[in-house]
């Protein structure tokens, strides 16, 4: 029977499945203005404290005499001089950096107390800067620090709980750790939590929750929040579905070059969804998103370029997307490039190479690869022939509902190929295509039925309602 290989047209609007964001405390000098406000216009004489007098200098930016003020400040034991003295060696202001000397004084801040050092020393151990990487100082560190309400420590604690570095992983824990850091306003903790409400991630799945804390952290500018408000109004998840502020969502993250809002821009430009249908502009963000090496949009510019649907037809850009997206082990991708070299499209045909993209995609479960992987060692094609390996493909394949494995399987059990002869199974089979009006399939099935007895039919009409109900739970798992 022949062959046929196909190339399937998806576009897909994807929803960021990556890591919850972890982003360190920032170690700014610039924050030491707004102490220094209050001093700002006073005469130098009435400043009787050393501290004083560094932040006054500070503040006219002479960082080496501020540097001296700091320093005898913080020899006498302020914490405050001490972290001040910290982040001017961490940063190199007023002196060369240093970050050995920075971590010294950033210790000695911290272990009288000060919170803004020891979230500080935690980033120092979790960075290993300045000092040998211990993800469990570190998060000692940030266990201090966050008890006495540092945001950034809380996220961080709650990021190392998530993550399990220097602590047993303990999803409820991150979660608690977030949301205190979340409710004083930090972004990346919003995003956090807002992930977390949506995967259910030891907590209650809650689309309501995962919304709110998505647009809180989006409406400060997180992109990934950005990103997944758009995919939350695209879906209808925890908000009614509304296409246009989908696209208005997914602008705002593009505009700060996610490569996922870039994708999804580019698949709602194609499919005219809470925008006009606009192929140009879809070519636009696909390639910006797959100039930045997200897959999906490799492969969707692979598709446009090979139907020229969106594009002037070009098979030597269809292949060359393709092959980037594959090479990332995008599936899809994997099986049309297999297709292309199988075609001799966009590149010199081979079968050669076809089994072994065919076969990466396969493995992967793409049911159109196990069809055409099943062909090849049908036929001896770019491999030795194999009706065994042709066999299992095609059932792999014919599991998932692909109808033209589902004829083979018919065929290689009548003809008894890579598997014991079986009436029973190959009318079981050919039954499954028939129910969908396949005009071959029942010419088959019924030409089978002068070779069967009729307890042989009523097993085969038995094990066609069995699979039929696995092969649609099959369907609907995979969705």
């Amino acid at each position: 029977m022949k062959q046929l290989f196909l190339l399937k047209l998806l576009f897909l609007i994807s929803f960021a499945q990556g890591e919850l964001k972890n982003q360190n405390k920032t170690e700014s000098l610039e924050e030491i203005s707004k102490s220094t406000a209050s001093i700002e216009n006073q005469d130098f004489k009435k400043l009787k404290t050393d501290f004083r007098k560094g932040l006054y200098y500070f503040k006219k930016k002479n960082y080496k005499q501020a540097l001296q003020y700091f320093q005898k400040s913080a020899e006498q034991g302020n914490p405050l001089a001490q972290s001040i003295l910290g982040r001017m060696y961490s940063e190199g202001k007023g002196v060369p950096q240093n970050y050995k000397k920075a971590f010294d004084w950033y210790t000695k801040s911290a272990e009288q107390g000060n919170s803004s050092a020891q979230s500080i020393l935690g980033d120092r151990y979790y960075k290993g800067k300045g000092v040998t990487q211990d993800y469990k100082k570190a998060f000692d560190w940030y266990k201090k620090s966050a008890e006495q309400g540092d945001v950034s420590a809380q996220f961080m604690l709650g990021a190392m709980y998530y993550e399990s570095k220097g602590v047993t992983q303990d999803y409820k824990k991150a979660f608690d750790w977030f949301e205190k850091s979340a409710e004083q306003g930090d972004v990346s903790a919003q995003f956090n939590l807002g992930y977390m409400y949506y995967h259910g991630q030891d907590i209650p799945q809650n689309y309501k929750k995962a919304f709110d804390w998505y647009k809180k952290s989006a409406e400060q500018g997180n992109a990934l929040a950005q990103s997944n408000l758009g995919h939350m109004y695209y879906k209808g998840k925890g908000v009614p579905q509304d296409y246009k502020k989908a696209f208005d969502w997914y602008t705002k993250s593009a505009e700060q070059g996610n490569a996922l809002a870039l994708f999804n821009l580019g698949a709602m430009y194609y499919n005219g969804q809470g925008v006009s249908k606009d192929y140009k502009k879809s070519v636009y963000w696909y390639t910006k998103s797959a100039e930045q090496g997200n897959s999906s949009a490799q492969t969707d510019l692979g598709l446009i370029y090979y139907t020229g649907k969106g594009a002037p037809q070009n098979y030597k850009k269809a292949f060359d997307w393709y092959k980037k997206s594959a090479e990332q082990g995008n599936s899809l991708a994997q099986m049309n490039l297999g297709s292309m070299y199988y075609k001799g499209k966009g590149v010199p045909q081979n079968y050669k190479k076809a089994v072994y993209w065919f076969e990466k995609s396969a493995e992967q479960g793409n049911a159109l690869a196990q069809v055409n992987l099943g062909a090849m060692y049908y036929n001896g094609q770019g491999t030795p022939q194999n009706y065994k390996k042709a066999f299992d493909w095609y059932k792999k394949s014919a599991e998932q509902g692909n109808a033209l494995a589902q004829v083979m399987l018919g065929d290689m059990y009548k003809e008894g190929q890579g598997v014991t002869q079986n009436f029973v199974y190959a009318y079981l089979w050919w039954n499954i295509v028939s129910k969908n009006g396949d005009k071959q399939a029942i010419k088959s099935r019924d030409s089978l039925l002068k070779l069967m007895s009729s307890d042989q039919v009523a097993k085969a009409q038995k094990l066609y309602t069995q699979k039929a109900k696995e092969i649609t739970d099959n369907q609907l798992t995979s969705k």
